[in-house]
């Protein structure tokens, strides 16, 4: 039978939409929920949860099953992390030192994800037009957001055809590059990556390049630097694209399309409470299936066990 988790915390930055969403999302799957929101909307928190417990108290679920801390101190925070008893999961939605800060002092389970280091890899057999707009699309269309390409990883067998034109396109988009030797090679001018950049998320119109020796060295880059969070092949070869599936291991894998599409709407799941890459209970966009788990439920009429 699939059950309820119980109480979930939610400890979140700014955005007042994940007040009502996490709120939403929690009582559709059966759960009560404490919300602690970050100090810019604190306010609107407030608002919104009293709109919620009015909504409540004129219907058979109880008041306090949406719950907000107001107050925006941290040491409310740390006191509500220790609340074993009470809570059953923290799920932590906001920047990596939240996420860092949540897990190391929680002695709750958490679901997390740290960041989102997203790669696309162009390989040798794509189709360059259909490369060049998904790159764009990745990196360009909303870079401050966890699904955004932070890293391009060029077959360096067309990087000399590719990135020149690329390169071109993102600059003209305000992108600041970074590429190894390689792609400096190929455009003189690109600033030098060094080995930080290959792990950092950006949030910004900042992308690191690297030329790779194909298929195998683009797998163990995104799997080694990456963040196990959304990654793309670009590719017109089915065998490669199966390899790539199968080998990447992150919550989303594309083939031939952009990572930004990494989002509980985008997914037909509606809202979501967040983006876990950790593996175990859920993985990728959560929505009310995840805030489940499952119990057994046996009816007998007298069976025992020899």
């Amino acid at each position: 039978m699939v059950v309820p988790l119980g109480v979930i915390g939610i400890i979140y930055e700014s955005r007042p939409n994940v007040t009502v969403d996490a709120a939403g999302l929690c009582l559709k799957a059966g759960n009560a929920v404490i919300l602690r929101g970050g100090s810019e909307a604190i306010n609107s928190n407030c608002v919104l949860v009293d709109i919620i417990s009015s909504a409540l108290s004129k219907t058979k679920v109880p008041v306090f099953s949406v719950q907000l801390i107001r107050t925006t101190s941290r040491e409310a925070v740390k006191e509500m992390l220790r609340l074993d008893d009470y809570i059953d999961v923290i799920i932590p939605r906001g920047g990596e030192s939240l996420i860092r800060t949540v897990t190391e002092n929680s002695i709750i389970p958490v679901i997390k994800h740290y960041k989102g280091v997203c790669h696309v890899f162009v390989d040798a057999e794509a189709d360059l037009a259909m490369a060049e707009k998904i790159c764009f699309n990745a990196k360009v269309q909303r870079p401050g957001v966890c699904n955004a390409m932070e890293t391009l990883l060029v077959d360096k067998k067309i990087a000399s055809t590719f990135l020149p034109a690329m390169i071109r396109k993102f600059r003209e988009g305000g992108v600041e590059i970074r590429g190894d030797e390689e792609v400096r090679r190929i455009v003189p001018d690109v600033k030098p990556a060094t080995e930080e950049d290959w792990f950092c998320e950006y949030l910004d119109l900042i992308l690191s390049v690297k030329v790779v020796d194909g298929l195998d060295e683009a797998i163990w880059h995104i799997n080694f630097y990456g963040s196990h969070h959304s990654d793309a092949i670009v590719t017109k070869n089915y065998s490669k694209a199966k390899k790539f599936l199968q080998e990447v291991d992150s919550a989303a894998v594309y083939v031939n399309a952009s990572t930004r599409f990494t989002d509980g709407g985008e997914f037909g799941m509606g809202a979501e409470i967040g983006i876990s890459t950790q593996k175990l209970h859920a993985r990728g966009p959560m929505s009310v299936g995840e805030l489940t788990s499952r119990k057994f439920i046996i009816l007998g009429d007298g069976q025992i066990r020899e």
